[in-house]
């Protein structure tokens, strides 16, 4: 793998902007992107961390967040029933990545793992060296996640590349970067949290001084764009011209673009900011027990920073799209646009740091344009995250691997299955080595979505809903039709407990 640090990569460059960089970046592209000998169709994926469909006016979201997405839409195939494995980014992104849904991979916490046996099992792995593999995972979570998988990847751009203020000391120890990130910037160099390990206060504050200096942005009137967790600031501007600058070097590649917006704290660039100060008032839904019960005064201002800030991203969507177009990626690329899980802003919740698995954190975008297509087709059985792993290695000549746990998606190999059963798990507050106790699955089969709760409050408890007349989920069907439920309840509970027999004792 060449990992291109951040010094090598602004050297490389030579401080100048993107966008008049192309024939430096084109040079780097030779030496690692175009490494295949027969060209085959590129493999773009864009992944948009946090973006929820449900705040998308692609899929009829009333405010006009996303008309560069609408536009792409229009030769694309657009799935409106995809849903994340997970409502968090580890979760999500490792079931993206391998195939497999959260019990089998098990890197369910915070900052978790991908499991040993596991690792092997990514797509990159599965796309093969006949294709040049190239990840850029701007999350630093997710950096955790992807760099698992360093012996399948032929070039890694480090979350820093195109930052605009980076403070994080990870990245300075290439030989394990990983483990360097979870001991340094997660337990000593603190931005905004007391280290508890001794003299860590003392070194994070000097460490930290010149930040609050940091410049302010005139084109971000909320402040500069930042991963929540770590000190790593950027502009949507910087983080676009820089995937741009990589187009002419896009030959045979497999790119994974994992980029950190609309994850919190929404920053919308100028142009955007107090845009949706409008009539727009979405429906009021009871608080739930297990939400952090924020009010409906905070759930609206958060939706609203929210959707200003996609608008914002959407509009560098529109900018890097017109330049596939000029470069003609269109005609040679399958271009995937998708999220590894969503964003809530109702029942009381803010955000996805929740044991709900409602439709704004698990129903995520899904668009994706094959090589010169030129026609919108539109799918509404439900698929999942799992589904992308055998999707790409059969469009990139392979065949779906046996441990795979998603299929095919419709119009890509598979077709439209409106009684299959998929699948989102959250667990974080339980060991990845231990049974899943305490956690919350949601299964989506035809209409009908279940959801189980079990270690909360003492007793398993569940949810029912048709998605086809009740979208909002709001009138919870378990009571009121005992023979939908016994049925539903009795393959989800099957399916859960094969899967976590293994950890229970």
């Amino acid at each position: 793998m060449s990992r291109i640090d951040r010094r090598s990569f602004l050297k490389m460059l030579g401080g100048a902007a993107p966008a008049i960089l192309f024939p430096q970046i084109v040079s780097l592209a030779d030496k690692t992107l175009g490494q295949s000998g027969s060209e085959q169709p590129n493999v773009i994926i864009l992944l948009f961390d946090a973006m929820s469909a449900r705040n998308l006016s692609v899929y009829g979201y009333p405010r006009p967040t996303t008309p560069n997405l609408e536009r792409f839409a229009e030769h694309s195939i657009v799935y409106h029933s995809h849903h994340a494995s997970a409502n968090f980014t580890i979760p999500a992104t490792s079931s993206l990545l391998t195939g497999t849904y959260p019990w089998t991979h098990r890197a369910i916490n915070h900052r978790g793992m991908v499991r040993q046996d596991v690792v092997d099992k990514n797509v990159f792995r599965s796309v093969g060296s006949g294709y040049s593999r190239l990840a850029f995972p701007q999350n630093v979570w997710s950096d955790l996640i992807v760099s698992q998988f360093a012996n399948d990847i032929d070039t890694f751009l480090p979350s820093s590349t195109y930052a605009a203020l980076d403070y994080l000391k990870g990245e300075s120890f290439s030989n394990d970067e990983n483990m360097a990130v979870r001991s340094l910037d997660d337990f000593v160099f603190k931005e905004h949290e007391q280290a508890s390990i001794f003299l860590a206060p003392l070194l994070s504050a000097m460490y930290f001084r010149d930040v609050a200096r940091l410049p302010v942005d005139k084109g971000y009137p909320r402040g500069l764009p930042h991963n929540a967790n770590y000190p790593l600031y950027f502009k949507l501007e910087d983080i676009f011209d820089g995937l741009a600058s990589l187009v002419p070097g896009l030959r045979s590649t497999f790119a994974y673009f994992h980029l950190y917006p609309p994850h919190a704290p929404y920053r919308a660039s100028s142009r955007f900011d107090r845009k949706f100060l409008d009539n727009f008032h979405p429906l009021r839904k009871p608080v739930h027990r297990f939400s952090s019960r924020s009010s409906n005064s905070r759930l609206e201002s958060a939706r609203r920073f929210y959707d200003e800030y996609v608008a914002s991203i959407d509009w560098e969507i529109g900018n890097l799209f017109d330049v596939f177009e000029k470069e003609g990626v269109f005609e040679n690329s399958y271009v995937i646009v998708t999220a590894d899980h969503g964003e809530m802003f109702e029942r009381g919740e803010v955000a996805h740091t929740t044991p709900l698995l409602y439709a704004p954190v698990t129903n995520i975008p899904l668009l994706i344009s094959a090589p010169g297509q030129k026609n919108r087709q539109d799918v509404y059985a439900p698929t999942n995250a799992v589904d992308l792993l055998p999707t790409i290695t059969q469009l990139t000549g392979g065949s779906k691997p046996d441990w795979a746990e998603g299929t095919f998606l419709p119009g890509l190999g598979g077709s439209e299955d409106f009684e299959r059963s998929t699948f989102s798990v959250e667990a974080k507050r339980v060991s990845a080595f231990g049974s899943l106790h305490i956690a919350t699955v949601s299964m989506y089969k035809g209409t009908h979505k279940l959801i189980y709760y079990t270690g909360y409050e003492g007793a398993d408890s569940f949810e029912l809903y048709n998605l086809e007349s009740d979208i909002e989920e709001m009138e919870d069907l378990y009571p009121a039709q005992p023979a939908i439920a016994k049925k539903l309840k009795e393959e989800l509970l099957e399916t859960f407990l094969q899967a976590d027999k293994p950890y229970s004792k």
